[in-house]
Order: structure tokens, then sequence, then C-alpha cells
């Protein structure tokens, strides 16, 4: 049943807030919490309260929660001066004391059926539910159980808006034009797909759309044995949102580009500098630095920008491109903000992972990669970095396994060199030569100026005997990082066993490097 307060109505069917006729963007736990708030507004909602209602009596951090107060004070025209709707009581936890009416379930707002909604200040996206091309019904559980499965793993990419289930339910079984869900649900991006199952087998397709601009983004067919079920809607489920973040980050690109430069919001401009991160160069990373800066200066706590800001810097010193101690004084600045701002943002923990690792806090680096990783399962970056402090650490087989498990991920991804050399680099700890070899040429097959893959490539050439290979990677490496010596490798790489950084060096001594 619809809650009314002010010009407000609070719709739990549909998961939608609206001022007038107006969507109001929300992300899915504020949501939650202001429900939760609204239902139980004849009493004082305490701290122990909200965590069992919201996080499923997970601890989180008092910042945590108090973010989440304030977004949803935010969303109704409140603050936490006037609480005039959500007011705090001390010393016992908060209470909604808007004046609200029920509405019955007719009486809710039926605009989205009707009437285009205004676009989120995110980007926003809908998963129509998958067509059931078996003509089975009762096959209609698995079409159903991807397309919600779907919204679900895209919900933990919290730099996107994603419309809720029962929304974009409402198209099951209709034929409708994708500009006319893009305007009832206030969308850019629409999902839609089809499962075909034939016996044993299935086959299941996906399309991400620009409804703007009428292009179809990425498109992808998955033929599976159905062994099991769900762990075949789980596999497929993984492979898609994988595939779909680095396409929706490259058309928001294209779209902030078109844009007049003094036209730009934070957004666009972060938008900007992460296609400039995923280039892996020098210059690209100095452009994407300042470009962060801007955003963060238009918007002081964002947290996306200050988490994108800390990697990059991190990445910058680890190829040799900054002094490393003043990169990781600037980068943990940026990544603890980043955290205070959204510390359930996997980005940020990300980026305290790369602070962490460098500055040699070798287990909470694991232990911060591992924090991105369980905010958002599917997080191919973090994955892959996970993979370079696992190796660092000394455990090549599981960061061989974290590398090529980022490469699964997100196989197209503009970062998959890196993944490729991080690969590289565990292969050559197992003294597996020849495969860090191969692993190392493709990455610099992908992206020939990666400075990590030509160093894995000296080393391990020159390692497995291969005299002249090493020593046009050596060649390439000062090249591409002027300042590399054996004591910048001791001193910078932060390899945390001896025997691993003396069999690193003894690789760099043969290929001739002083």
């Amino acid at each position: 049943m619809p809650f009314q307060f002010e010009d407000f109505v609070l719709d739990p069917e549909r998961r939608e807030l609206r001022r007038a006729d107006t969507l109001v963007a929300l992300e899915p736990q504020v949501f939650d919490l202001l429900l939760y708030l609204v239902r139980n507004r004849e009493r004082v909602v305490t701290r122990d309260n909200m965590l069992d209602a919201i996080w499923n009596g997970r601890v989180v951090s008092e910042s945590t929660l108090t973010s989440r107060i304030n977004a949803a004070r935010r969303a109704v025209g409140d603050s936490g001066e006037e609480q005039r709707l959500i007011r705090t009581v001390a010393r016992k936890g908060v209470r909604f004391v808007g004046a609200i009416t029920e509405l019955s379930g007719a009486a809710g707002p039926t605009a989205a059926a009707t009437a285009g909604l205004p676009l989120p200040d995110r980007p926003a996206i809908a998963v129509l539910p998958f067509t059931n091309m078996s003509g089975e019904a009762e096959q209609d559980y698995f079409s159903d159980g991807i397309s919600e499965d779907i919204i679900t793993a895209l919900s933990k990419l919290r730099w996107f808006f994603v419309i809720a289930r029962n929304s974009s339910f409402i198209y099951k079984g209709r034929t409708v034009h994708l500009r006319e869900v893009a305007e009832q649900l206030g969308v850019r991006y629409v999902v839609e797909g089809s499962v075909r199952k034939d016996g044993d087998r299935v086959r299941i397709t996906a399309q991400l759309n620009d409804v703007a601009t009428g292009s179809h983004l990425w498109a992808e067919r998955y033929d599976r044995k159905l062994a099991d079920v769900f762990a075949v809607q789980d596999e497929i489920t993984e492979a898609i949102v994988a595939a779909i973040e680095p396409q929706l980050y490259a058309a928001e690109n294209f779209r902030a580009q078109r844009k007049p430069p003094d036209s730009m919001d934070a957004w666009d401009l972060l938008m900007r500098a992460l296609s400039h991160y995923w280039r892996v160069t020098r210059q690209d990373h100095v452009v994407a630095q300042a470009l962060l800066e801007k955003a963060i200066a238009l918007d002081p706590n964002y947290g996306k920008a200050l988490g994108l800001l800390g990697t990059s810097y991190m990445f910058a010193a680890h190829m040799g491109w900054m002094e490393m101690a003043s990169a990781i004084s600037v980068a943990e600045r940026a990544a603890r903000a980043a955290i205070r701002a959204d510390d359930e943002d996997a980005w940020a923990h990300n980026a305290l992972g790369h602070v962490n690792l460098f500055a040699r806090r070798f287990d909470d680096s694991l232990a911060e990669f591992e924090t991105a990783l369980r905010l958002n399962p599917n997080f191919a970056l973090a994955q892959g970095y996970h993979g370079l402090a696992l190796g660092y650490c000394g455990r090549w087989r599981d960061a061989d396994e974290a590398a090529r498990r980022a490469i699964r991920l997100s196989p197209r991804d503009p970062y998959a060199p890196v993944y490729f050399g991080i690969a590289a680099y565990a292969r050559f700890l197992g003294s597996d030569y020849e495969e860090a070899i191969r692993l190392a040429q493709e990455a610099l097959r992908q992206r020939s100026d990666f400075v990590g893959a030509h160093r894995v490539l000296t080393a391990a050439a020159a390692m497995a005997g291969h005299g002249e290979v090493a020593s046009v990677a050596l060649k390439e490496l000062r090249r591409a990082q002027p300042n590399v010596s054996l004591a910048w490798i001791a001193e910078f790489m932060p390899i945390r066993l001896a025997a691993d950084r003396e069999h690193y060096l003894e690789g760099f001594r043969r290929a001739g490097l002083s």
C-alpha cells in the first residue's frame, strides 16, 4: 500500500519514491531504510533495529548508517538541521514524524505506466524479463530467475541506478517498444534477452541497448548444458553483468565527450577520467587525475571520484611514473575519504587495498580487496588486483587463479592486459617461465606500452635462457620506465618474501639490468 506524506508518495510495491510526478532516485538500501522508518513511524527506531531490518544483522560503521539516514533525508527534502520528517532522538534512535496517509492500491501513482519520467542523476538501467522461448510455461522460473539475478547483481554496481524488479516485470509477456519502456521507467539503458531450452541444453541471449541513441552496445549468446540449473543461472548472470559494466562506462564516456567542457558535471568528469584510466599510459593517468580533481572540486565528498583518484595514483607509482611515498600519501587520503563517503562502495575499498599493498600493510590490503569483492563479486578490477596482492604476498597459485578469474569475468575489459600481466608474474613466481612469457606477450599484444608486462617478460625470458628475447624486452622496459633499476625494484615493488624478491631480481640481473 503506497504511503503519502507532503507531496511525496512512497510505493513499496513499485519500490518508488515520487515527488508530485517526478521519480526520486534512491539507492535500494536507502529506499529500504526510508520504507522501514515510515512503516514504524509510531515508535523510535534504534540503531540495532535498523541493522537487523536493513543489513540483516550485519555490523556496519556509524558513518555508513549516518550516510544512509542523511540520504533518506535528502530524498524527502529534509536535513539533519531541520529534521522536518526524519527526527533523531538523542541516545535513542530515529523516528519518522511526518503525517502519513495510506493510499489504496488504485490510488497509488499510475503515471509510470503512462507518462515519461525524467532520468535520475545516475545512469539508469532496466532489465526486462527474459523471454521464455521454450514453449513451456513451467520454464518461466528459469528465464525469470536469470532476469532477477541480473537486476540484483547490477544493483551492486553502486554507480548505476537500477530499476527494481517489480517495475520492470510489468512488461512481462507484452510487446512494447524499448523507447516506450525507457520513457515510462526513466532509464537510458535497457537489457533484454531470451532463454530457449531444448532437452538438457539451454541457449541464452542477452543484449544491452542505449535507448537514447537507438544503438545496441553489446550482445552475446551463451550455450550451456543444464547439468545444474542454478549453477548455470549463476554462471550466466556473472558473465552478463561483468560484460555489461565496461560497456556502460564506455557509453557514458561517449555521451560526456559530446558535452561542452563547461557543462560537464561531476559524473561526466568521472566517466571521462575512467576512459583515460583504462588506457594504462603515463599521460592518460595524468589526464585522468586532473579530471578527477575537477570532479572532486565540484563535489568534495564524491566517493566515486575519490576512490578512482587513489587507485590512479597507486598505479602510476607502481609503474615508476611518480615518487612512491607522495603517491601513497595522496592516495590514502583519497581512499579513506571515499570510504567515509560510502563504505559500501567496492571502488573505495579497492583503492584502499592498493594503498595498503604498496605501504606494505599486506594483510590489510588483502582484507580490503576481499571486502570489495564481497560488496561486488563481479568486480573484475578488484579481482585482478586481489591477484596482484596475493602474488606479492607469495601466494602465486592463488594469484594466478584470481587473475584468470578477472579475465574470465571480463574478457573484453580494457584492463585485461593488466590481468594478463598479473597472471604472468604469478607464473614467474612458480618458475613456469614459458607460461609467464606467453602471458606477458599476450598483455603486450593488447597494450604494447604496459610497463608491468615488460618487466615480467624481461625477467622470465632471462630465467628461461632466452637471451635475445630478454635483451629486447629489457630495451623496451627501459623505454617504458627509464628509471628502472635493480635498486628501484628492490625498494618499490612490495614483494613480501625475501626469496621471491631475490628470484625476481635474479631474472633482471641475467637480463643485464644493473
